[in-house]
C-alpha cells in the first residue's frame, strides 16, 4: 500500500479525469442524475444558474420547519410570509455576485465525558441556498457513492448500516476488525482539497465560488467570540453533510476499493456512516496492514485519527466467550449464541450511550419538572418515541427494558418533588402514561422488510 495509497493523484487519471462539455446537462435534477450516470467523467456546467426561484422556493419547501434560527432569529415560519419576496431578494443577489454568507451561530450540544459537539446554525438565506446547492451535489454524486457508504443519501441510513455490517460479519469469513474514529472531521476538512474533488465533477467557477464563501462564512462562538475558519465546513450545516460525504468518498471509499482490496490477501470490507466507519478482514496481516498506513492516508488529506479509539480487535464466530466486542452508531456488536445455539452477532444499546441517556433524561426532567403532566407526557411521548424507532433492532429489548426501568424511576423520582408532600404513586404514574399514550419498549425493526428511514434519535442519545 505504499505509494499506490499517497493521495487523489495516484488513480485520479484513471477515474476522475472530465470532460468539459457542459453545455449538453439537462436541466432537471433527474436529468443531471441519468447525466451523471451514464457519463461517469462528465463535468457540470450552468450548476449556479440554476439557483433560480423556482428552484430555490421548493428547496425551502424541503427544509425543516423546526430548525432553529441563525443569528438573524428568523425562523422558518416568519421566512415563508413572504417566501416570493425573500426568495426573489436572494436570487437578485445570487445573479449580481453580491450575495455574501453570513455569520454562521454556533452551538456546542454534550456529547459525554467533558466533550461537546459543536453544530453550526445558519441564516435562513444561507439555508435555502444550501439546500438547493446540496441537492444539486446529490444529484450528481449520488452515481459515484459506492455500497459502502450510508450517510445524507436518499433511501439509506443509520439503520441500513447497522444491518449490512451484521450481516457482512455474520455471514462473511471476516475474523478481524478495525475500529476506527476521525478526530474532529467537520472541523479538518481541507477546503483546497474539497475543491479539487468537487471540481472533478463541476465545471462551474461561481457555484464553486458560492461554495468557498460558505467555507470562509465566519463562525459566531457561543461567548461570541468570531472566527475565521481556515479549515472545515459546519457540522450542522445544510450543505456540510454532502460535502463531507463528498470528501470522505475519495479519501477512504475509492481508496479502500481501489488501492487497499487488491493487495489484501483474503477479503475486506468497509461500512460507513459520515466519519464512522468499521473495516473487517479474514486474515490479521491484512488488518494489521491496514491500521498501519490508515494514519498515513488521512494525514495527507489534514486529518487525524483518535488514537484512543482506534484499534485492532480478534472478532470470530469460534470464540464466542470473547470480550472482544467494538461499537457503531450507537450499538454494541459482540459474538454469541443464537436460540438455537449457533453462533450470531448479537447488538445492544452501547453501555456508555446508555449511561448518557440516562444523565440525559434526569437533567431533563429536573429542568421541566414544574411543567403541567399533561405537557410533560406529551413530550415524554416523542422523546420514548425517537428512542424505541432507532434501538428497537431485533435482539435489543433488553437494552429498552433497561432504559424504561430507569427512566420511570428517575420521572417518578422528580415528579415527587414537585411538592412538599409526595402525591405521585408509582401506579398513577404508570396509569398517567398509559392515558397519554406513551409507548412501552418495543422492537420497531422489520426482519421482512427493515424500510426504516431514521437517523439517530433526536432526543437523549
Amino acid at each position: 500500500m505504499g505509494k499506490e495509497a499517497t493521495g487523489l493523484r495516484s488513480f485520479q487519471s484513471a477515474t476522475w479525469t472530465g470532460t468539459k462539455d457542459g453545455k449538453t446537462m439537462q436541466s432537471s435534477l433527474k436529468g443531471i442524475a441519468n447525466r451523471a450516470r451514464s457519463h461517469r467523467k462528465h463535468r457540470f456546467g450552468n450548476l449556479y444558474g440554476m439557483l433560480n426561484e423556482t428552484f430555490l422556493a421548493e428547496s425551502y419547501r424541503q427544509m425543516n420547519p423546526k430548525a432553529a434560527p441563525g443569528v438573524d432569529r428568523v425562523t422558518y415560519r416568519a421566512y415563508g410570509r413572504k417566501l416570493a419576496e425573500n426568495i426573489g431578494d436572494l436570487v437578485r443577489r445570487l445573479k449580481s455576485k453580491s450575495y455574501r454568507a453570513r455569520l454562521v451561530r454556533r452551538k456546542h450540544i454534550p456529547k459525554g465525558k467533558g466533550k461537546t459537539r459543536p453544530l453550526g446554525i445558519l441564516v435562513m438565506d444561507d439555508k435555502v441556498a444550501q439546500t438547493g446547492a446540496a441537492r444539486l451535489l446529490n444529484a450528481i454524486w449520488e452515481a459515484d457513492f459506492l455500497d459502502c457508504s450510508y450517510a445524507y443519501r436518499a433511501r439509506r441510513n443509520a439503520h441500513g448500516a447497522i444491518k449490512a455490517l451484521r450481516r457482512d460479519l455474520q455471514f462473511g469469513k471476516y475474523r478481524y476488525v478495525v475500529e476506527a474514529d476521525i478526530e474532529s472531521y467537520f472541523e479538518k476538512i481541507d477546503h483546497e482539497w474539497l475543491v479539487k474533488m468537487l471540481e472533478l465533477r463541476i465545471n462551474d467557477n461561481a457555484f464553486i465560488g458560492l461554495i468557498r464563501k460558505w467555507l470562509k462564512a465566519r463562525i459566531l462562538e457561543e461567548d461570541g467570540k468570531l472566527i475565521d475558519p481556515a479549515t472545515g465546513t459546519p457540522q450542522g450545516g445544510v450543505v456540510s453533510a454532502v460535502l463531507a460525504n463528498i470528501y470522505l468518498h475519495y479519501v477512504l471509499d475509492l481508496w479502500f476499493e481501489r488501492v487497499v482490496k487488491p493487495r489484501l490477501r483474503g477479503k475486506g470490507m468497509i461500512i460507513r456512516y459520515a466519519d464512522d466507519f468499521v473495516c473487517a478482514f479474514e486474515h490479521e496481516s491484512d488488518a494489521q496492514r491496514f491500521y498501519d498506513v490508515l494514519p498515513k492516508r488521512l494525514e495527507k488529506f489534514g486529518l487525524k485519527i483518535a488514537e484512543e479509539k482506534t484499534r485492532i480487535l480478534r472478532f470470530s464466530r469460534f470464540e464466542l466467550n470473547s470480550k472482544n466486542r467494538f461499537e457503531f452508531l450507537g450499538f454494541e456488536f459482540r459474538w454469541g449464541k443464537s436460540r438455537g445455539g449457533k453462533p450470531n452477532v448479537k447488538r445492544r444499546t452501547a453501555p456508555a450511550r446508555m449511561t448518557r441517556a440516562i444523565a440525559r433524561f434526569t437533567e431533563w426532567i429536573r429542568e421541566n419538572r414544574d411543567q403541567r403532566l399533561s405537557d410533560l407526557l406529551r413530550t415524554l411521548r416523542a422523546k420514548y418515541q425517537g428512542t424505541w424507532n432507532y434501538y428497537g433492532l431485533i435482539g435489543n429489548y433488553r437494552s429498552l427494558q433497561t432504559f424504561y426501568h430507569w427512566t420511570l424511576r428517575i420521572l417518578h423520582k422528580w415528579l415527587n418533588r414537585r411538592s412538599q408532600r409526595r402525591s405521585i404513586t408509582y401506579k398513577k404514574l404508570q396509569a398517567a402514561l398509559h392515558r397519554a399514550g406513551v409507548p412501552t419498549p418495543r422492537i420497531t425493526e422489520s426482519s421482512a422488510t427493515g424500510q426504516s428511514q431514521l437517523e439517530f434519535p433526536w432526543n437523549w442519545c
